[in-house]
Formats: C-alpha cells, structure tokens, sequence
C-alpha cells in the first residue's frame, strides 16, 4: 500500500474529508495534533488502530495540498 493509497475521500464518511484508510480519522486531526506538539508515539499508543505510515502518508497528503507554484499577496 502506497502512502498516497492509504488517504480516502468518501462523501458517506466524515462529510467528505480526507481520512486515513476509511477508519474514520481525519487527516485534519492528526495534523492538529501533530501541530500540538504529539509525537508519533504518543499518536500511535493513544489511538492503536492507527499506523505509522498513516502518520506518515497524512503529512505527505498535507505536502502535496500546500504546494502551489504562485501565491498572491493580497494588499492589506
């Protein structure tokens, strides 16, 4: 299974949003709490049914969303 593979889209499952493997855990949510401070670790052995590459595949999902070629400034 690729990490690209393991980022699911299901209208029917958490109202559309990207989760990791269709078991219901958003990609949103483990980047907060990754952003928080959480180790992968800690991730893992709060929620087992999750893998590393899980981990891993939802950064690389956050990767490839972020990257744009131009950003324009707005004025402020």
């Amino acid at each position: 299974m690729t990490l690209a593979s393991r980022i699911t889209i299901d209208p029917a499952s958490c109202h559309g949003k990207p989760c990791v493997r269709g078991v219901r855990y958003p990609v949103e949510s483990i980047l907060e709490w990754l952003a928080a401070g959480m180790s992968m670790d800690e991730i893992l052995a709060d929620y087992p049914d999750l893998e590393r590459e899980d981990i891993l595949a939802s950064l690389d999902f956050a990767a490839r969303r972020a990257h744009n070629k131009r950003i324009d400034r707005v004025a402020a």
